[in-house]
């Protein structure tokens, strides 16, 4: 046997070619499980985001169903030159071998290949760092375990149920089977081969790696390393991200300032109310808008308004800045959030607004598909000083809760 490599590279496989069939039979949704919605993003984009994120990893393969539409756009999101695509095949054996044969000019015999289920969303950095971590640990070779399998051990009683039969089984020993698992990629390729010659269909890589009288490690990997088999693991995969990925409260400010001009109203909350000046602005100079489309953008993470909206492109002059506000409603509503509540101040000598709020605060939580109830909207002066106590303008401010 030719000697091991000291260094060896890390390659992943990313079989994402299935349809989901179990999936498909407890979900309204139209798209493989894979592609299910999860909190702004794909299960699949979640699923890479270790991987990419990973420096030992130098390249993904995805392996995808032929004419796969949905590919092309999250391609373009991550927007990463790790990723590399081929053609799935008919079950997930396939699928691997076809990654792997996308891989033979760029791997080594020796080089680590890292098999990861597309619909595994809540692998974590630090999981994927212990696994290889232990294939890197002095000692470990190659030819000795035949790779490693990050498991979590069965901690609830078993039971078995046959011919309606239901005993207990010995959970001692027992571990749930997770992944990335990596083996190297002569080894890994070779048994999937046999077992395809033989036609066996292996449920996962160790158990072709098994059948060639080899025994993966296992690493001790978190059992919130869920994979996505129903609809409901959805709802599961979601709250193990909100709590693992930080707070998922989001804060944002907001705030906007327009000069008094020639005009006969001005535009608050959507609301026209008479006022002896308008506004100069090359929109409809909405403050309590723009301020309120400034603070969602702010929590977001995702810019501010004058990126989104350019007083440079002639397509938003004199615009209806509610336009504006549902585009950025659209972008909450793509990343997951939803309006918890928004309190807004108009600074102003004049107009008064009490008799508009009602009807504002309508109009913004019909544009936010939010209740009225969660957007305050109040006046306040400057006591006559400043631009805005000489009625020179008027501004707004707002603050902005949003959440899951």
């Amino acid at each position: 046997m030719k000697p091991v490599p000291a260094t060896r590279r890390v390659w992943a496989i990313v079989p994402a070619a299935g349809s989901g069939a179990r999936f498909a039979a407890s979900s309204q949704e139209a798209a493989p499980k894979q592609y299910a919605p999860l909190l702004g993003a794909t299960v699949l984009e979640w699923s890479l985001r270790a991987l990419l994120a990973e420096p030992r990893v130098q390249g993904v393969v995805v392996a995808l169903a032929a004419q796969d539409g949905r590919w092309p756009a999250i391609a373009s999101k991550l927007d990463s030159a790790k990723l590399q695509t081929t053609i799935g095949g008919r079950n997930r054996q396939d699928s691997v071998l076809n990654g792997l044969e996308s891989l033979a000019s760029q791997a080594g015999a020796e080089d680590w290949i890292l098999v990861h289920d597309a619909a595994r969303p809540c692998l974590s950095g630090e999981d994927l760092k212990a696994l290889l971590d232990a294939i890197d640990a002095p000692g470990f070779e190659l030819s000795a375990g035949g790779g490693a399998v990050l498991a979590a051990p069965i901690v609830d009683t078993v039971k078995r149920q046959m011919q309606g039969e239901v005993t207990t089984v010995d959970r001692q020993g027992l571990w749930r089977a997770l992944t990335p698992q990596v083996f190297g990629f002569e080894r890994l390729r070779g048994a999937l081969q046999d077992a395809a010659h033989a036609g066996i269909v292996v449920t996962d890589e160790a158990q072709a790696m098994e059948r060639m009288g080899l025994r993966p490690v296992l690493v001790a990997g978190s059992p919130f390393n869920v994979k996505i088999t129903r609809a409901e693991d959805l709802v599961i995969a979601g709250n193990i991200l909100r709590t693992t990925e930080g707070s998922s409260m989001r804060v944002g400010q907001g705030f906007d300032v327009h000069a008094f001009g020639e005009g006969d109203h001005v535009i608050l909350g959507g609301v026209r109310i008479a006022h002896p000046k308008g506004v100069v602005a090359h929109s409809d100079g909405d403050v309590v808008i723009h301020a309120l489309c400034d603070a969602l953008l702010g929590a977001m993470g995702d810019g501010d308004i004058g990126r989104h909206f350019p007083d440079s492109d002639p397509r938003y002059r004199g615009a209806d800045s509610r336009v504006f506000l549902r585009v950025v409603a659209e972008r909450m509503r793509a990343a997951g959030l939803k309006l918890i509540n928004a309190d807004v101040t108009v600074l102003a000598e004049a107009p008064r607004i009490a008799a508009h709020r009602g009807e504002m605060s309508e109009n913004l939580a019909a544009d936010l598909d939010a209740p009225a109830q969660r957007i305050n909207i109040k006046a306040t002066t400057t006591e006559r000083l400043g631009f805005i106590g000489r009625g020179e303008g008027l501004a707004a401010m707002a603050s902005v809760l949003l959440g899951p």
